[in-house]
């Protein structure tokens, strides 16, 4: 039986009904991992012995009547969040030594609800990357056809839901890593509002853009564990301490007509996006197209920033503390060079590169600061937009996934499929991307929606309406 093709709270009844155990669900999910995992690369460690254990005691908890809100639920998570006992490696090789001593935020309030971690999934190292290519473990390939990516940086994340290795995955988004893969791979992929969720626990890569959310194949998934995940632990100071209530519906959907004239838009997903667009005018909305001046700006913005705060933050990383260290350096400085040199891939060198330039002396105003300005505008020109529509929708990538190795060669071809999806992060709203059906290739298609800060409960009303129309 496939414990994926029905929404959490179907399975919670039989389980408290004592229709279905705890320990029948992770055996089911663990033989497609068997089936699935050596030929699609979605996990790096299973957690096979511990998981089936933990189940048992879940089991005993659902007979005595203490089980928590997520008994049953079995998850993955990215290799870039902290799990207390068990290796976190960014998907890199500098970090191939590392146990955890604590568990991320995030992750120990799923444990506390009784939700079951079955294992640790490939990413793009330190999440920099948008086809998990870039992983020291080798590509993600996507399970609707392994000729293609899975996307990425959570691609390991969004391929272990669509084969139905796990019910709900743990996925980390900075500029898209969260919705693309989840828009490739045909799954449910929520970016919450950056201060949501605490980053307590999470490797990170751009501090100021990173954020924590599940990947699920249902909205009504994604929401609980959203709800389990949010609101403050005292070691994240970024985490709102106030949430706004749900704002009054105006009906009004606006989508950037600069997205959806982009050249680079694959006219098959065009198509699928304005049968959206249909269905929200039939559920009520209107749905109108609004200007963008900045949208030459995103990319650049966003990368200029995120390279700079991950030239900062992989800075701790130097052979000293922990992880990766070189053999039998002559000096410090050749321990400091040779082992990052050995540890870090070409794309995370590359990203460190680029941020150490822009934050050098030299060049600081001319790049950062500039950047930090025009990310205000941006901004400001985001939130002005929504306050008078309700949403900002558009497709949440350009095309379908790409070939293995397509875009490779190609960096600055790379970046630009993060177009649609660097917004959210840059001003730090919240977007969902659901699955919009497949291309004629077989390929799957994602539907994004932003929202206001803090608005993810009227965001998620939404995306369950147009899930249901699509079901």
């Amino acid at each position: 039986m496939s414990y994926t093709s029905q929404p959490y709270v179907k399975i919670r009844e039989k389980l408290l009904a004592g229709e279905l155990s705890v320990s029948a669900i992770v055996v089911s999910h663990l033989d497609q991992i068997h089936a699935h995992n050596k030929a699609l690369n979605a996990f790096l460690e299973v957690y096979e012995e511990e998981a089936m254990t933990h189940a048992v005691h879940v089991d005993a908890k659902i007979k005595a009547g203490t089980a928590g809100k997520l008994a049953g639920l079995v998850i993955g998570i990215k290799d870039i969040l902290c799990y207390k006992g068990h290796h976190s490696y960014a998907g890199s090789k500098i970090l191939d030594s590392f146990k955890s001593t604590f568990s991320a935020t995030a992750v120990q309030r799923l444990l506390d609800e009784d939700a079951i971690i079955i294992g640790r999934q490939n990413c793009d190292e330190f999440g920099m990357g948008s086809t998990n290519e870039n992983s020291a473990y080798g590509p993600v390939l996507n399970f609707a056809n392994p000729a293609y990516v899975a996307g990425g940086s959570s691609g390991g994340s969004a391929v272990a839901v669509q084969a139905g290795m796990c019910q709900i995955s743990l996925g980390t988004d900075t500029g898209g890593s969260i919705r693309m893969p989840a828009a490739f791979c045909g799954v449910v992929g929520l970016k919450p509002t950056y201060g949501l969720v605490s980053r307590w626990g999470l490797i990170a890569y751009a501090s100021s853009f990173d954020t924590i959310g599940p990947i699920s194949n249902y909205v009504s998934d994604a929401r609980l564990v959203l709800d389990i995940m949010k609101g403050d632990d005292g070691q994240d100071s970024t985490l709102s301490s106030t949430i706004p209530a749900v704002q009054k519906d105006k009906k009004r959907i606006a989508y950037i007509k600069e997205v959806v004239e982009h050249p680079s838009l694959q006219p098959e997903i065009k198509v699928a996006f304005e049968a959206q667009v249909d269905k929200l005018r039939a559920l009520g909305y209107s749905v109108e197209g609004v200007e963008f001046p900045y949208i030459d700006q995103l990319l650049p913005t966003y990368y200029v920033l995120t390279t700079a705060e991950s030239s900062s933050n992989l800075a701790r990383f130097d052979g000293v503390k922990f992880g990766h260290r070189t053999a039998d350096p002559v000096d410090l400085m050749q321990l400091y060079k040779r082992t990052r040199q050995e540890g870090f891939g070409e794309e995370v060198q590359r990203r460190i590169m680029l941020g150490t330039f822009v934050l050098s002396a030299d060049y600081y105003d001319a790049y950062y600061t500039k950047a930090q300005k025009v990310r205000r505008l941006i901004q400001d020109k985001t939130l002005a937009i929504l306050a008078e529509y309700d949403f900002i929708i558009s497709p949440t990538t350009s095309s379908t996934a790409y070939r293995l190795g397509e875009k490779t060669l190609d960096p600055i071809q790379m970046y630009v499929g993060d177009l649609f999806t660097v917004q959210a992060n840059v001003t730090g709203i919240p977007g969902l991307s659901i699955p919009m059906g497949k291309d004629s290739s077989g390929l799957p298609m994602g539907f994004q929606l932003m929202t206001n800060p803090f608005q993810e409960d009227k965001m998620l009303n939404v995306g369950e309406l147009l899930s249901d129309d699509l079901e």
